[in-house]
């Protein structure tokens, strides 16, 4: 089991969660509102770079499949994601502390954050420490940032 807390300031971001033995697949969703790639109570490793910043194509290391790749606004759609590996995907629901930070622009989709401007979603303090993708035509996912969140393992009760 696993906690995910604030590197900034310790808070707790999430309760004890379980990994997945590998990031899910999210083909087959209709479009019309995705489920989280993520179950409740788990969470899973991407060892690929995911989100912002964005390169143009040919110029980055990996690229990110298609279907895992967040929907783009318009005048980046050739874009590739540069940003984070090894960032934390977990169920939006299992980290309810957390608040839209900052306006979105052109980030947004019709129904939710595309997850292509950054961090968007802050801890109490302030720090932006997950990326929130919610729109219907992506995969729904809030992802930790490698850098602004730590994980550990609680120990026994007493």
């Amino acid at each position: 089991m696993t906690v995910f807390s604030c590197a900034a300031c310790g808070t707790e971001l999430t309760p004890d969660l379980r990994e997945l033995p590998g990031v899910p697949d999210v083909r087959g969703h209709d479009g019309r509102g995705a489920p989280s790639t993520v179950p409740r109570g788990r969470y899973a490793v991407d060892p690929e770079p995911w989100g912002a910043p964005f390169t143009a194509p040919g110029t980055a290391a990996a690229s990110v499949p298609t279907d895992r790749a967040p929907l783009m606004p318009p005048g980046m759609t050739d874009m590739v994601p540069t940003g984070p590996r090894n960032s934390v995907i977990v169920h939006p629901e299992d980290v309810p502390g957390l608040r839209l930070s900052g306006s979105l622009g052109i980030h947004r989709g019709c129904c939710g954050p595309l997850g292509t401007g950054g961090p968007n979603m802050a801890c109490a303090c302030g720090t932006r420490v997950a990326t929130l993708a919610a729109d219907c035509m992506g995969p729904h996912e809030l992802r930790l940032d490698p850098v602004r969140t730590h994980a550990s393992s609680p120990g026994p009760s007493a």
